[in-house]
């Protein structure tokens, strides 16, 4: 009676990939394949059934019975497949899976088996999601994703943790671990801009781009307004790529020193706040027009550039050690300002990383507020010297409610 309950959770697991396995199989001729609801839920119950008497006769027996039901299973799938030469396996995979969650069922597992039986039948039903999927993946974007394993799998665990050089500033594995944040951050900004498509709208684009590059994809708006006659739009995309870099801050701060954002979330925050807001109001009576433009933004995971990311950042490191040893808290600000002209990423983690140990975190976060205005304003600039016209006009506006956001924002950070 003790092993009734997990007897019957077995029995339920079988009876659950039975139904997706056959709904998915619904259309085929009774008998023609090899396991439906029925037979499913026998091969939960039969796990069970064994995994009971392993208990008493040795756990070798359960080995050979999975052994034998592979063999059947296998012979089974061999005459079907003479008969509709269909190669596919998951159905037998699958009934393997099932016997195995009964037995875990038996052994008192019931957490691990019932996870494993949803997990499963998860996995099954997503075949067109999946299959779509992989269809519209670019062997770029492919390779991209091998090469964040190898930096952050491979390499990562393989650098030593602990500080060389000047001011022992130079730390390989807290360097690496920020280039695989940035890499990881913006592969996911560029995988779902390849997935959902560049041409389903300026803030799609200006999203997913800013998540990218901020300035790559302000530069290539302000490119194209250039070519086509959309200022007003494309102004609305380059804002929201310049909002995104506020949160994207706030996520690697969270990430490095969460002790931060206290300082941080209410000045960034505001600025989010606002540069939305008036991109909200500019987008509205633009009508659906977003999808003429199509952004196409290079692969940012590219060894190369992680390298070479990798340098500056550790530069940008000892250069704040030096700066703050030479010149205080002046030299920081005055790093920081100068940093912001190419780059936000870099001088964030270095900073976020110092404040850990004996910066303040007061002047390691108006550092790094004061690098994402100076990068606005540079955005700014572009819009103004390549775009100019009517893009020019509408993002002008934006552009100063954001500095004047962010000087709101330095104001916080002083009074808190």
């Amino acid at each position: 009676m003790e092993h009734l309950t997990e007897l019957g959770i077995a029995l339920a697991i079988g009876l659950l990939v039975g139904i997706e396995r056959g709904w998915t199989e619904r259309s085929a001729e009774e008998g023609s394949r090899i396991a439906g609801i029925r037979t499913f839920g026998l091969l939960g119950l039969l796990g069970g059934l064994w995994a009971l008497l392993a208990e008493d006769m040795g756990d070798i027996l359960l080995g050979i019975s999975f052994l034998s039901l592979t063999g059947i299973l296998i012979a089974g799938y061999w005459r079907e497949r003479q008969t509709d030469h269909d190669l596919g396996i998951t159905t037998l995979v699958a009934a393997l899976i099932t016997f195995a969650l009964g037995a875990l069922a038996i052994r008192g597992q019931i957490h691990i088996a019932i996870s494993g039986a949803v997990v499963t039948v998860t996995l099954l039903s997503l075949k067109p999601v999946l299959h779509g999927w992989l269809r519209r993946l670019e062997p770029e974007a492919f390779y991209a994703a091998l090469k964040l394993l190898l930096i952050s799998v491979v390499l990562l665990p393989a650098l030593p943790n602990q500080g060389y050089g000047p001011w022992q500033a130079f730390n390989p594995y807290q360097v690496w671990w920020m280039v695989v944040l940035i890499a990881g951050l913006s592969f996911a900004g560029y995988l779902a801009m390849k997935l959902v498509g560049a041409r389903r709208g300026i803030i799609l684009t200006g999203l997913f781009g800013g998540v990218v590059s901020s300035t790559a994809t302000t530069l290539t708006f302000s490119r194209l307004a250039r070519q086509i006659d959309m200022g007003r739009v494309l102004s609305v995309g380059a804002l929201i790529a310049s909002a995104t870099m506020f949160p994207r801050v706030l996520i690697e701060v969270s990430i490095i020193n969460p002790a931060l954002l206290p300082h941080l979330a209410a000045p960034l925050g505001l600025i989010t706040l606002v540069a939305a807001g008036y991109s909200a109001w500019l987008w509205h009576g633009t009508g659906n027009s977003g999808d003429a433009a199509a952004l196409r933004l290079e692969n940012p995971l590219q060894l190369k550039s992680a390298l070479q990311f990798g340098l500056l950042l550790a530069a940008i490191m000892i250069l704040a050690e030096a700066s703050r040893a030479w010149l205080g808290e002046t030299g920081i600000y005055l790093l920081a300002a100068i940093s912001g002209l190419a780059d936000v990423d870099a001088i964030t983690l270095s900073l976020a990383n110092m404040a850990r140990a004996d910066l303040a975190a007061d002047v390691a976060s108006r550092a790094i507020l004061l690098a994402t205005l100076v990068n606005t304003l540079v955005k700014g600039i572009l819009v103004f010297v390549i775009a100019g016209g009517s893009m020019a006009k509408h993002f002008a506006p934006g552009l100063v409610l954001t500095l004047a956001a962010g000087a709101g924002g330095l104001y916080l950070i002083q009074a808190a």
